[in-house]
């Protein structure tokens, strides 16, 4: 028996396992367990692991793998719980216990149990993640700055061929607006500015419990909040994205205007086969006629079974033609649980890398010609760090999301450590493709320079 044993952590994989990793360490903390962010110094470490394709799965081993070898014991969550739980308790004696992501809620009846009994293995996996928890749980925040995960939605009801989240988290369930705006309402009093929602499609949200998508509904509720400074949406589905919503997105003020519409091809042969939406670039029009100041983000797959050099040239003209903002491409990664893990003609993995560069290396152009009209623009930035070294604060535009997008680079004359978490006027001097370098505009900066002394940017 371990008396008062210390929980270290390791978060893998999306933001919404970060959120998740936020819940568990906030339901210890309010049991009285003892927690660390320094693995050095834990008995236990639970460890949120991610197994969405190969690649996350081989990382979340790596962690696993190099923890034990510390000598720590394992509490093991997340999808790969979900995924591999018979496996995971066969091969590691150093797992103590598994929790599902259906199960995070019961962290601390799990914690319990093995602290009382150091011969006991938990598994605590429900086969089906259907959890409807609906009240507001303790966070533990993982991350820095004045930015905040909020998930307003759990699990997926699509059935892209290619993914394997439906049966990794569930069905899509939502929560309620007034459990939303509740937790919206206690991230911002402790500091955050801005909220960043998140679920695996966004845009669904509210019609399993309001019979409708009621995301407009949510954005005005929020938009509400004082001293929320930004709201930015994550993962918008393309027949989803409807005029109704991108009105309600146009008319607040506090939703930045930034769009993230995984598209995922553009080939009606390939989007058939993966079950996604044809004309994706219905989708894009009706953006830009609404929102023609946003920044449209969008992901795509290359190498996809079947993808011919006739569908990949039609990807990369669709790219080019549509120029988008912010863009993200994908490998194809071969899941056996999913059909397309079956389907005939793969394509060979020099092919798809040779397929992604390709991609990327027209975005290049596509991403600097985007950026090089906003020199001599000023513009809104959040200023999240400072780099001693190099002389710079760091920062994003609303046209940004965290540790995805381009990144702004301020110059340090005139600021100080208190502009960290501030909103700041920027003037753009110069541009790299995914990088803005400019200067603050002293005159909006309140209270964190010696030179200035105005009112802060609202």
């Amino acid at each position: 028996m371990l008396r008062n044993p210390t929980f270290g952590v390791v978060s893998l994989g999306c933001p919404k396992n970060q959120t998740d990793t936020e819940v568990m360490l906030g339901l210890l903390k309010e049991a009285g367990f003892t927690l660390t962010f320094d693995n050095d110094d834990a008995d236990i470490c639970l460890i949120n692991t991610c197994s969405f394709i190969e690649d996350a799965r081989r990382e979340s081993v790596r962690q696993i793998v190099e923890l034990a070898e510390d000598g720590k014991e394992l509490i093991i969550a997340g999808c790969m719980a979900q995924h591999f739980k018979d496996q995971l308790l066969e091969e590691l004696p150093e797992a103590r216990a598994l929790v599902g992501t259906g199960d995070i809620h019961k962290i601390v009846e799990v914690a319990k149990a093995i602290v009382a009994d150091s011969s006991l293995r938990i598994v605590q996996v429900s086969a089906v993640p259907d959890d409807h928890i609906d009240e507001v749980q303790p966070r533990l925040a993982t991350g820095v700055g004045v930015s905040a995960y909020l998930k307003i939605a759990e699990g997926c009801d699509h059935a892209c061929t290619f993914c394997i989240i439906p049966m990794l988290r569930g069905k899509f369930r939502s929560r309620s607006i007034d459990s939303i705006v509740k937790e919206a309402r206690m991230l911002v009093a402790s500091g955050t500015r801005e909220l960043i929602l998140i679920s695996q499609d966004t845009t669904y949200y509210g019609l399993d419990n309001y019979g409708h998508m009621a995301l407009p509904e949510l954005l005005e509720a929020l938009h509400e909040i004082e001293d929320l400074e930004w709201i930015r949406i994550m993962y918008f589905y393309p027949t989803e994205t409807n005029r109704k919503l991108l009105e309600t997105i146009a008319r607040l003020p506090k939703i930045v205007k930034y769009i993230d519409i995984p598209l995922q091809h553009s080939h009606p042969e390939i989007l058939k086969s993966m079950a996604r939406p044809l004309s994706p670039e219905k989708s894009v029009a009706l953006i830009r006629e609404i929102l023609p100041e946003a920044a449209v983000r969008s992901t795509f797959i290359v190498g996809f079974p079947g993808e011919t050099e006739e569908h990949f040239e039609h990807l990369l003209a669709f790219i080019q033609e549509q120029k988008f903002d912010r863009l993200g491409v994908f490998a194809y990664s071969k899941e056996k649980e999913v059909p397309s893990g079956s389907m005939p003609d793969q394509v060979p993995q020099k092919v798809k890398k040779a397929r992604r560069n390709k991609i990327m290396e027209a975005q290049q152009s596509i991403s600097l010609a985007r950026n090089e009209r906003l020199v001599g623009q000023r513009i809104k930035v959040m200023i999240e760090s400072f780099d001693e070294q190099k002389g710079w604060y760091y920062g994003r535009s609303q046209w940004d999301a965290p540790q995805i997008d381009n990144t702004v680079y301020i110059e340090a004359e005139g600021l100080d450590y208190n502009c960290l978490g501030e909103f700041v006027e920027v003037e753009i001097t110069s541009c790299k493709p995914y990088d803005l370098y400019g200067k603050a505009v002293l005159s909006s900066v309140a209270g964190v320079t010696a030179e200035a002394n105005l009112a802060p940017v609202r």
